[in-house]
Parts: structure tokens; sequence; C-alpha cells
């Protein structure tokens, strides 16, 4: 079982398009911190991001993408020095969905944002910087590139269902940019779990058999260590021990099942290891402030 996969489909991951930008000249324009995690990518020419709380700015090239991984106010410019204007005007009075900044058409950007459930956003994402820059020289980065001139490709071109096509494009782009930052290793974070050889192999057999009741000693024999070194490691890298984690994901699917299905609570908690509707119930409440039949309610009436 691949838990990448598992947690995007749990996740119910979306994206969304937002207007295109074009610019030149001397221009700067502020953004208020996005709903989603926000993405750009540069098409044509070079420009500055900036984001509160990061100290240094970002060049961007052609090619190059980034990601801002918390709701955090940025600033896109052309130079450090031109105090910036609210993007919002700018953005609502786009013609043919492109904003215009600046004089002249020396920069194209293309973006949008991808939405998550909450838990989902803090395994995916809690262990990342605040920006994640993907340059467009990187040879890892190739299947990134690939992806964003495939999505420009779709916008220019406004085939039938182009804009479908494009923004499951986006949800390829965010998945290989999650790739490479499990290909460099290090970091904390459930990613960087995925990415530890030892906490990998727990972690599969978490997401292959989440119904199974997995003890300490039997997920460290998985992972051909020690209790006590599976303990510690998971705590170091991912942030919680391992039968934590195994709780939270096992509610993660409770949740999912209730939003998506009308199965009985007894088949739920079954399937997701809980040995009675009232072992899950109180586990569910615990974990999310909610009874599960109130989350199945609220979740049916948006």
């Amino acid at each position: 079982m691949d838990p990448l996969e598992d947690v995007l489909a749990v996740a119910g991951t979306t994206s969304r398009l937002s207007t295109a930008m074009s610019a030149g000249g001397r221009w700067a324009l502020r953004f208020d911190p996005p709903a989603g995690v926000k993405f750009n990518a540069v098409r044509r020419g070079s420009c500055l991001l900036r984001v509160d709380g990061v100290p240094e700015p970002v060049a961007l090239v052609e090619g190059d993408c980034f990601l801002l991984t918390r709701p955090r106010n940025f600033i896109l410019a052309s130079d450090p020095d031109t105090p910036p204007e609210a993007a919002g005007p700018v953005f609502a009075a786009a013609v043919d969905g492109v904003a215009r900044a600046g004089v002249g058409d020396d920069v194209f950007l293309i973006g949008g944002a991808f939405s998550f459930t909450e838990r989902a956003r803090a395994l995916l994402l809690d262990g990342l910087p605040p920006v994640v820059h993907v340059p467009a020289a990187r040879p890892e980065a190739a299947t990134v590139r690939w992806a964003i001139g495939e999505i420009a490709a779709e916008l220019r071109a406004a085939p039938l269902a182009g804009r479908l096509v494009a923004e499951h494009l986006a949800l390829v782009m965010l998945i290989r940019i999650l790739r490479l930052q499990l290909a460099q290793g290090g970091g904390t974070g459930w990613l960087a779990g995925l990415a530890d050889p030892v906490l990998a192999a727990a972690l599969r057999a978490i997401h292959a058999r989440p119904d199974h009741p997995w003890t300490v000693a039997e997920l460290a024999g998985v992972a051909a260590v020690s209790r006590s070194t599976l303990a510690a490691r998971f705590k170091e890298v991912v942030g919680q021990g391992p039968v934590e984690y195994l709780t939270g994901w096992r509610i993660e699917l409770a949740a999912d099942r209730l939003r998506r299905g009308d199965d009985t609570l007894s088949v739920i908690a079954r399937a997701v290891g809980y040995g009675s509707e009232s072992a899950l119930s109180v586990a569910f409440k615990r974990a999310t402030g909610l009874s599960p039949r109130a989350y199945r309610n609220r979740a049916a009436h948006g």
C-alpha cells in the first residue's frame, strides 16, 4: 500500500486554477494570505517573491514554480524597491483570464491553489518550509516542468474540458513536487518519515492493514529494529509515536467513510480496526470533537 496515494485520496485533494498574470516594467503586487496551498509557475521572464516571515526573497526565472504551504501574505515584484499595490483590484480587472501589472508583458505567470482536509494538510505540509521553490534548472524537476508546460498548453489552446484537464495536471504537478521533497530526505514530518528507510516500512504496514491490532513490537519487527528504536525514531521524525499515528489514521479513514458513504457505524468500526461502535465513537469524538453521527450530519449539510 502506498501511504502518499492513501493520504491524497482520503484527503479529497482538489486543485483550482486562478487568473493568469502578465507584467512588465517596474511593478509589485501584494497578495493576501491564500485560502489553500498556493502555487505559481513562471512561464516567461523573471520576478521576485517575498513571503511574510521568510527573510530572503526568492528569485524566480522562467520555468520555476513555487508552493506556499502556509497562509501568509506574499509579494510578487519586478524588483525589491518598487512599492507594492494590492493585487485584488488588479485581478478583479482581469481581461480574458489575464491580470496585468506594470507596463508591457515580459513576465507571465500561471497559478492556482490546492485544498485538503485539515489532517491531510498537516501530514503533507507541516514538515515543509513555508515556501517550496522548484528551480527549472534542477534536473530532477523535469517532470514538474512537463506538468507545468501541459497546464499552460491546455489553458492557451482552450479545448473542450481544457480547464478540467489543467486542474488535474496541477495535481500531477503537486505529487511530483512532493516526490522531489521525499527524494531530498532529511527534515521532519510525515513526508520525512516516508523517506526514512526504517519508518517507511512501518508506515507502509499500517496503511496496508489499518484494521490490524498493531503493537509497537510488531511494527518494530516489520522495520527490523528494536521497539525503543522505532518509537524514538517515530517521535523524532514524524512528531508522534507509531500507535498515535495509527489511531489518527484510523480516525481519518472513518471520517472519509462517514463523508462519502452510508455504511453503518458498526461496519466502519470493523473496517478501521475498532471492535465496537462505542470504541470508535469514543476515539472519534476525542480526535474531532464530534460524535460520528454529528460529523456525518455536518458533512451532509455542508
